[in-house]
Order: C-alpha cells, then sequence, then structure tokens
C-alpha cells in the first residue's frame, strides 16, 4: 500500500499542448548545488518559468481513512468443515468414526493406564482453618498520629486504621500488631487489634496505654470496615460472634459492633473483699 502511494508522489502532472488529458511522467528537474545561508542567492526559490513542464507533484496523502484496519493476525484461524477445496472439509480432519471423531477424549484420559495425575504422589497440604492477618509496626501507626491522619485520644480500631489508609487488602482475617518502631510511641495509645505480639504489647503498656485482642469472624470483619456494604444491601448489622473454642485462649474479647469509640477497662480478678460490677 505504501509502496503503491510513493510511486504516485513520485510522478508528477503534466499537461501537453497537443493532448487534452494529463500525461503522467517524471520531471526533468536540475537540482541547485548546495549554498550556505550567507551567500546572497540563499534564499532564491525555483519559478514555473524555469520549469514550463513541472507543475507539480500531486498531493496525495500515505494513509487514508478506506486504508484504516484492525490489527489483523498474520495467521487466521482455520475453518473447518468448509468444503472439500479447503482441505478441512467434511470429517474437518478427524478422519471416518471412532472416538477421536466423535465428542473427544477426557482431558489427562491415557487410553486407560494410570494418568500421570495419579502416578505422582500428593505433597502437602490447605490448611481450612488458617487465618491471614495483615502485619502493622508501631512506627507506622506513630507516623500517621504525627502526620494528624490519627487522632491519639481516641481507641484506635481497625476501622479507625482502615479510614487513615493504614490498612490494605492482606486484611483478610484482622490485623497483626507488630513491634517494629516501637521507640517511636512516648504517649499513651489506646487500640483493639485481633493479634499483638509480646514487644508491642509492652512498648505500648510502658507508654501508658493499652492493647486489647479482639475477636471478628469474616462477617463481623465486614461489618467493622464496611458498614456501607449493608447499608447499601438494606441489610442490619450482624451481631458479634463468639470466638470458636480453639481461639479463646487468643483473644480478650468479642469485638463489638459497630466500630466503638472508647476503650474497655480490663477487669480486676474478683476476690472476696473487692467485688467487682460489670461494665455496661
Amino acid at each position: 500500500m505504501i509502496r503503491r502511494r510513493l510511486s504516485v508522489l513520485s510522478t508528477s502532472i503534466i499537461r501537453s499542448p497537443n493532448h487534452s488529458k494529463p500525461i503522467l511522467r517524471y520531471p526533468s528537474i536540475q537540482f541547485q548545488p548546495f549554498q550556505l545561508p550567507h551567500s546572497p542567492n540563499a534564499r532564491r526559490t525555483i519559478s514555473r518559468n524555469e520549469f514550463p513542464e513541472f507543475q507539480g507533484f500531486r498531493a496525495y496523502s500515505l494513509l487514508s481513512l478506506n486504508d484504516l484496519r484492525d490489527n489483523i493476525p498474520r495467521k487466521q484461524p482455520t475453518r473447518k468443515g468448509r468444503g472439500i477445496g479447503s482441505g478441512k472439509g467434511k470429517t474437518a480432519g478427524r478422519g471416518h468414526k471412532g472416538q477421536r471423531a466423535r465428542k473427544g477424549i477426557k482431558l489427562g484420559f491415557e487410553g486407560g493406564q494410570t494418568p500421570l495425575r495419579r502416578r505422582l504422589p500428593k505433597r502437602g497440604f490447605k490448611n481450612p482453618f488458617s487465618l491471614i492477618f495483615q502485619p502493622i509496626g508501631l512506627g507506622r501507626i506513630a507516623k500517621f498520629i504525627n502526620a494528624g491522619k490519627i487522632d491519639s485520644s481516641e481507641l484506635i480500631t481497625m476501622k479507625t486504621l482502615k479510614d487513615a489508609g493504614v490498612l490494605g487488602k492482606q486484611a483478610k482475617d484482622g490485623v497483626r500488631l507488630m513491634g517494629r518502631g516501637s521507640e517511636q510511641i512516648k504517649w499513651p495509645i489506646h487500640l483493639e487489634v485481633s493479634r499483638v505480639t509480646v514487644r508491642a504489647k509492652e512498648a505500648v503498656e510502658a507508654a501508658g496505654g493499652s492493647v486489647r485482642r479482639v475477636y471478628y469472624n469474616k462477617l463481623g470483619l465486614r461489618a467493622l470496615l464496611k458498614p456501607e456494604w449493608f447499608e447499601k444491601k438494606g441489610r442490619l448489622l450482624p451481631k458479634a460472634a463468639r470466638p470458636p473454642p480453639k481461639q479463646k485462649d487468643k483473644v480478650d474479647s468479642i469485638g463489638r459492633l459497630p466500630a466503638p469509640t472508647k476503650p474497655i477497662p480490663f477487669l480486676v480478678e474478683t476476690t472476696k473483699d473487692l467485688p467487682v460490677q460489670p461494665f455496661s
């Protein structure tokens, strides 16, 4: 296509006095030698009087609207069953009768012998009860507090961390508080997370704060982080779920819904002289 257009561009239309129709002929142009810009004849232009037979190149674009097309692959897909002339007609390359000529063979079938998927041994397993927590260091929380995105005077929950932009997409089952950057915590803060390391808990308590491990199931965690989803669906927020027996020793209390704003103080062990009333 481009070669044809270039051939048209390289020709000129010359009208002869003896012929009424235009004649395509290569123009006989004698190019002048190159002249420097400071010479007096540098801006001299070629006029039609010097070349009476030359009428100019034909103005023709290399690309026009009728040349636009999609990006067609070089190898077209084989069209089967479109006549004997195509080479893939009638049986379409499957031959006559038999299992291979009909519906086909099951994927992985090896003619009756033990397939590869059964010959190889099984290795490993996928724990259906595994939990995925997103680790967050104390230094990262302190950075957001110094930036003014988190109010340290209020209770810092997982909802607070999500609204501030601390949480990502890894928090499928909650947040694990890590001790990275614990030296930056120099004021009391109160947090509610799913898990906490020993180093992080000691650093927060040394600054006068507290960390509570709360339990949320998958539905409760969604209600905590995205309560607008339930409003959009026209549903009520679910009730707080109790932890399973294997996780009772790993949590301190049941998570509250909707997101709380005040921390719950830890209860003191009951004695005969000092009865403790439950907090409402």
